[in-house]
């Protein structure tokens, strides 16, 4: 995970983000919630640990590239969720599974806002748990603050054109606007549920759509969309028609129909991965040069 992009694709320098460090934050407030609201610590740091593990390389592009081939190849689609479920009860372990709980499998399936399936006995379109609800409102927390915070640094928005409304209610710093939304998550939430404020639910709204026309469907990101689909496109019909390459590989599920075991592949890839993939199968590689240069005699 610490390879696979979150926003910024291949981003260059030490700090931004990756599903690596974007999980661990969302761990670290997701248990800072439940602590404060007497839940279960150890149920609700599990799912955190264990929701983006299906994501794909190249961030939620990717996710869209394969969701299109998947389709494409009569299955019902991709969904980065599922994935994760499929990793943890299936692939993880030679085929045998982490023998997860009910509870911790649930909560990492439905942690992603709107996401419906029916899988092994989950058929929940919302979190059953309060520790699963725990790291829904986490991890919405996390990713727009940690998103606003990369954009800002890669100089794709200034602060100045963040509406005036999100810097008034969240703050002006990143700190900040974690801060203020876990107090008010806390403050908010009880037996009955876990629920942000209206005034905090309409700045984080504002905020997400700021973030969605100038960052993730902003010029920058347009610009790259072809070029994952490209990629991921050439890798997976080169798998398809070569499936044989993955006889030898121990991350995939024997069993599994053809298309789904080259998801399974793909979907574990990291950006760095994928790339050099799809340069060893597109690229010509040069062919070395056997040249005799005449010896100098002084």
């Amino acid at each position: 995970m610490k390879y696979k992009t979150q926003v910024l694709l291949l981003p260059e320098g030490d700090h931004y983000r990756t599903r690596l460090t974007h999980t661990l934050e969302v761990a670290q407030i997701a248990r800072t919630i439940s602590r404060a609201l007497r839940l279960n610590e150890d149920l609700t740091e599990a799912i955190a640990l264990g929701h983006d593990l299906g994501h794909t390389p190249f961030g939620h592009m990717g996710e869209e590239a394969l969701d299109v081939l998947v389709r494409e190849n009569g299955l019902k689609g991709f969904h980065h969720a599922r994935q994760s479920l499929r990793i943890v009860e299936i692939l993880e372990r030679d085929g045998r599974g982490l023998n997860l709980t009910w509870e911790v499998r649930e909560g990492i399936l439905q942690h992603s806002k709107g996401q419906i399936d029916v899988h092994k006995g989950l058929e929940l379109s919302t979190p059953s748990t309060l520790e699963a609800w725990v790291v829904r409102v986490s991890d919405s927390i996390a990713y727009l603050n940690h998103d606003l915070d990369d954009a800002l640094r890669a100089r794709l928005v200034a602060l100045e054109e963040v509406p005036r409304d999100v810097i008034c209610i969240l703050g002006d710093r990143h700190s900040q606007r974690i801060g203020t939304l876990v107090t008010d998550v806390i403050q908010n939430s009880g037996e009955s549920g876990v629920y942000f404020s209206d005034t905090a639910l309409e700045a984080m709204e504002l905020l997400r759509t700021f973030l969605f026309n100038r960052v993730y469907s902003g010029p920058q990101a347009e610009k790259e969309r072809p070029k994952v689909r490209y990629v991921l496109s050439a890798i997976f019909n080169y798998i398809m028609s070569n499936i044989q390459i993955l006889d030898s590989m121990e991350f995939t599920d024997a069993e599994a129909n053809k298309t789904t075991r080259v998801i399974d592949f793909i979907s574990g890839m990291t950006d760095r991965y994928a790339l050099a993939f799809f340069e060893a199968i597109a690229v010509p590689t040069p062919w070395p040069l056997d040249i005799n240069l005449p010896t100098h005699t002084p």
